[in-house]
């Protein structure tokens, strides 16, 4: 296991991307010397792994995103084996794993909305800790909307407005489904969750170039697409059934290379593309803080990119998480 070039480690492994990358890390030939650690929120329900064979190097972890504790859990062991030498550096972190409720809201044991828990928060301080465990030569992090009319509304044009926003859709009380139980709320905090996500990559990008232990770990994000999974389970009928198992499977057989829907398992390349450093494009290098679709450089929104408001995205989030002094290897993280 030493012997490794290095560690790829991918949360919601089990899911429909997610399961379609660990096939592609365990049968591409130039992945063949790299460790897979794939982290599941069930062991019992992770049968799409179970054909990655014992010729690919990995191990499958239990890792629930809504609890906090457990994400310190699983970063403090696997941080304890790479500091041992059990383990090889992380070479790739993918932040795969997301929820959707389409309406369905619920909330974690610690009052947080599950949406907003495992699509940001939990992803946030996974990466945080494991940037004790990361590559520092050569790290790659990874994090993970549609065009409807959920927005069209004046109060939700703008996310981030102040702190008191930020916790009110962490904590569910923002848009919340008793005062719309439509799909569309659960679509509005779905992405106000990757919102968040896409705001810590460009955040977390400045704080690592400007601390020389960790300067050279690049924070890309990918676009996967449209794609059949299991992102649409508690979707209304006509969106769970008529349209991602009729109509879509439609499309892509029709159009298979078209970019409307795509099949995961091009997504999944795209993904460990970016997440391993390679060229896309015309041959460049892939930039820091890039964000692609369909290997595509793309401009995140203002918000996003908002320095004000990526820093209080930021605070805030340290705040909820009570990170501590010595959690986490970056230098400037409060």
């Amino acid at each position: 296991m030493t012997a490794a070039k290095g560690t790829i480690l991918v949360t919601g492994a089990s899911g429909g991307l997610g399961s379609a990358i660990t096939q592609q890390v365990a049968s591409k030939p130039e992945f063949s010397s790299y460790h897979g650690l794939y982290t599941v929120r069930d062991l019992t329900r992770a049968d799409a792994l179970a054909s990655l064979g014992t010729t690919h190097p990995h191990e499958l972890l239990a890792l629930d995103l809504t609890k906090l504790d457990d994400v310190r859990r699983v970063a403090g062991e696997i941080n304890t084996r790479v500091s041992a030498g059990q383990l090889p550096p992380i070479r790739a972190l993918i932040l795969n794993a997301g929820f959707q409720d389409f309406g369905k809201q619920s909330w974690t044991a610690d009052g947080l909305d599950t949406t907003f828990a495992v699509n940001y928060l939990g992803h946030w301080l996974l990466a945080l800790l494991l940037l004790k465990s990361m590559d520092k030569e050569e790290g790659t992090k990874d994090p993970r909307n549609a065009a409807t009319h959920a927005f069209d509304e004046p109060q939700y044009k703008t996310l981030v407005s102040d702190a008191a926003r930020f916790d009110a859709v962490a904590r569910g009380t923002w848009c919340p489904a008793s005062e719309d139980p439509s799909w569309k709320s659960g679509f509005r905090r779905y992405a106000a969750s990757k919102l968040c996500l896409v705001s810590m990559q460009h955040e977390l990008q400045a704080r690592l170039d400007g601390d020389p232990a960790l300067s050279k770990i690049r924070v890309l994000g990918v676009d996967p697409g449209t794609m059949m999974s299991g992102l649409q389970r508690l979707a209304p009928w006509v969106i769970r059934v008529l349209i991602f198992k009729v109509v879509y499977p439609a499309v892509l057989f029709l159009n298979p290379d078209g970019e409307s829907v795509r099949p995961t398992s091009r997504s999944a390349a795209e993904v460990l593309e970016a997440a391993m450093a390679e060229t896309v494009g015309d041959g460049g290098k892939l930039p820091k803080g890039g964000y692609f679709y369909a290997r595509t450089p793309r401009e995140t929104s203002e918000e996003s990119r908002d320095p004000e408001k990526r820093a209080l995205v930021w605070s805030s989030t340290v705040a909820l998480m009570d990170l501590k002094e010595g959690e986490t290897a970056l230098a400037r993280w409060q």
